[in-house]
């Protein structure tokens, strides 16, 4: 292949997010007692949970909200949506979350294996817009930091992907050239039409088999499809 350099996405390309803030949920549902609270379903707390904490991502992906705004609003939209009243939401539920969710374990499938197999052919870089102490924690405890020349964190540079700027700081830290260069990610704004309005090649991870543009040329299913197409 042509490529010398690749940039991965972390959350929900190779850290599975929604498994692992399922499990941490869970465990979080049972503690504070959320059904002593009127909250019957823990199954039906995660579905909302996820559908406004997506919601919320996409907006933050594109600078219209805050870190603090998504923050403050996931789980408390959550709990007004299901009936809660406000005093007696759980206060200590974010900051809990923020603290076990990033310890959670579980990556896609095949992982390891195809970031093992890549990094002897090519350098690996991880760009991410998620939060830098949530990044550096997932990484370290899931032995990703092996793979990885560069991790690019949106919270310390200062832009987040889709916005052209961090791309070209990734490629700068690199010392890579656009035309060496692929980006994959499971967000069609962020990862795959960020990095081809940049300018640079990009493969959509798309596990779900999720409808796609037309301008999206190239998709894998697993992460060991890279094996066979790099």
């Amino acid at each position: 292949m042509k490529y010398r350099h690749i940039f991965f996405d972390l959350d929900h390309t190779i850290w599975d997010f929604d498994k692992n803030a399922e499990e941490t949920l869970h465990e979080l549902y049972q503690h504070y007692g959320l059904k002593d609270l009127g909250l019957h379903s823990a199954d039906l707390f995660i579905e909302t949970y996820t559908a406004h904490n997506h919601r919320l991502w996409a907006e933050y992906h594109m600078g219209r909200i805050t870190k603090d705004y998504l923050r403050e609003m996931r789980f408390k939209q959550t709990f007004l949506d299901l009936g809660l009243q406000p005093e007696v939401i759980p206060t200590e539920f974010e900051d809990h979350y923020v603290r076990m969710g990033p310890t959670k374990l579980n990556l896609f499938p095949g992982a390891h294996e195809t970031l093992a197999y890549l990094k002897d052919k090519y350098t690996l870089h991880l760009i991410s817009n998620g939060f830098r102490d949530s990044v550096e924690t997932k990484v370290i405890n899931t032995n990703l930091a092996q793979y990885f020349d560069n991790v690019i964190i949106s919270e310390v540079v200062g832009v987040n992907k889709p916005d052209q700027a961090i791309f070209q700081h990734a490629l700068n830290l690199a010392a890579a050239q656009k035309h060496e260069s692929v980006m994959i990610g499971d967000s069609i704004e962020a990862d795959v039409l960020g990095a081809l309005n940049f300018g640079m090649d990009a493969i959509y991870f798309n596990p779900a088999g999720l409808p796609k543009p037309e301008t999206v040329k190239v998709e894998i299913r697993t992460l060991s499809d890279l094996i066979s197409l790099l």
